[in-house]
């Protein structure tokens, strides 16, 4: 089925595209007349042998593909729904070892070990010492800002909660975290030029926080601590991780962890910033359900994919066996059906049953309650800190296939 609206050649996962803007006006006339629509790419583009993806951007139906996964794999193709056209199969089935990748039962097992790092008395257990280091982030960018008319508020504020806090739950030296977040821009800036990485610089970095963390396994074996990493491999058989699991896991907290924290706390930044309204009721009134709308707002996964595991029908459309299913969740995140005004940056939005951590079943986002209490630490820490924030630019947003990322923001302090 064609989309009326969508010229031939147009495609969702473009990082053209994405790198100047999330496509909306596309998304909402898809939802319309074709929200399961087949999006035609030359093969080899995205790095798979085929001739393209089922875009689907309803949030029923989203829904419906994740929490369905003996119909949508996540194995089979990996969950990214894009790679560099110059990507080895083999480099992609290397992928399939990170939990984000796997289906039940093993991703059911290695879900059940992880999750012991992220209940809610460990969350409570980090408050502290995460609500002090956003107090200092911020007071710090403000000092650093103290003679500039202008500074960079996602390398000053917003990279930094986010890898502080990863380097809290697993015990990494603090000095250490900006390794991760070299290793994690790596794997995932392999669109963007600026950076100029290849999918053989980005597989050197994971194989580098692979190697680093199997080695923080091997310590912590010899040397228990009181941190997640002695939980999960202290003693390796069942119910713990061994050594190269815990490597995997690791990966996907410094992309899952880093990456889309990072993102939703840039473009929350910007929303506050463009909506000025919002931001002096937020300074007034810090409302609860602020985390979840920013979330929503900034959706920073554009798109994970499945792999249909047999034939079926979805939106009036018969999806063939192993073909590709493109999940948009930021098209979900705007469906009129389900938000009122979703165009609105609003703040005290309740319900807010967006699909930014996910659309539900086994993939829900396991750092989901860490993830709001970050983006509600560092807020409240600039609302006290730098409550005259301004914006000094347009933000420059990064060129990827499946990520919504801010580069750089130009913000003055006063």
């Amino acid at each position: 089925m064609h989309c009326p609206a969508l010229p031939d050649g147009f495609d969702f996962t473009d990082p053209d595209l994405l790198q100047a803007r999330v496509p909306h006006p596309e998304f909402a006339q898809a939802r319309r007349t074709a929200p399961v629509w087949w999006c035609a790419q030359p093969p080899g583009i995205s790095g798979f042998d085929d001739e393209g993806y089922w875009a689907v951007t309803r949030h029923a139906d989203v829904k419906y593909v994740s929490t369905h996964p003996e119909l949508f794999s996540s194995h089979t193709n990996t969950a990214v729904i894009r790679f560099n056209e110059t990507i080895s199969r083999d480099q992609i089935e290397v992928q399939k070892l990170i939990m984000l990748n796997m289906d039940p039962p093993e991703h059911t097992r290695v879900r059940q070990i992880v999750q012991r790092g992220f209940t809610p008395r460990a969350i409570r257990s980090l408050e502290g010492a995460l609500r002090a280091r956003a107090r200092s982030i911020v007071e710090t960018a403000l000092a650093e800002a103290a003679d500039d008319d202008t500074f960079d508020f996602v390398t000053r504020i917003a990279v930094e909660l986010p890898l502080q806090a990863i380097a809290e739950l697993i015990g990494v030296p603090q000095e250490d975290r900006t390794k991760i977040f070299d290793w994690s821009n790596k794997m995932a800036a392999y669109d963007d030029p600026e950076y100029a990485i290849t999918e053989e610089v980005g597989t050197e970095a994971a194989m580098e926080i692979v190697s680093y963390a199997m080695n923080l396994a091997a310590a912590r074996k010899e040397c228990p601590a009181k941190d997640i990493v002695s939980q999960l491999v202290a003693a390796e058989g069942e119910g713990n991780l061994q050594s190269d699991e815990f490597g995997f896991f690791v990966i996907l907290l410094a992309v899952a962890g880093n990456e889309t924290t990072r993102n939703a706390i840039s473009h929350g930044m910007h929303a506050f910033l463009t909506h000025p309204g919002q931001w002096e009721l937020y300074k007034r009134e810090r409302p609860v359900t602020t985390a979840e709308e920013i979330v929503r707002w900034a959706t920073p996964v554009v798109a994970f994919q499945r792999t249909a595991t047999q034939e079926v029908e979805l939106g009036g459309q018969r999806i063939g066996k192993g073909d590709r299913v493109g999940l948009f969740y930021s098209s979900a995140n705007n469906d009129p059906e389900v938000f009122t005004a979703p165009g609105t940056f609003d703040i005290t939005r309740d319900p807010n049953p967006h699909l930014g951590f996910g659309g539900g079943g086994p993939h829900f986002c396991l750092g989901k309650s860490l993830a709001v209490l970050e983006i509600n630490l560092i807020f409240n820490a600039i609302a006290d800190v730098l409550p005259g924030l301004r914006l000094a630019g347009d933000p420059r947003r990064l060129r990827s296939a499946w990520l919504n990322g801010i580069k750089e923001l130009r913000v003055s302090p006063r």
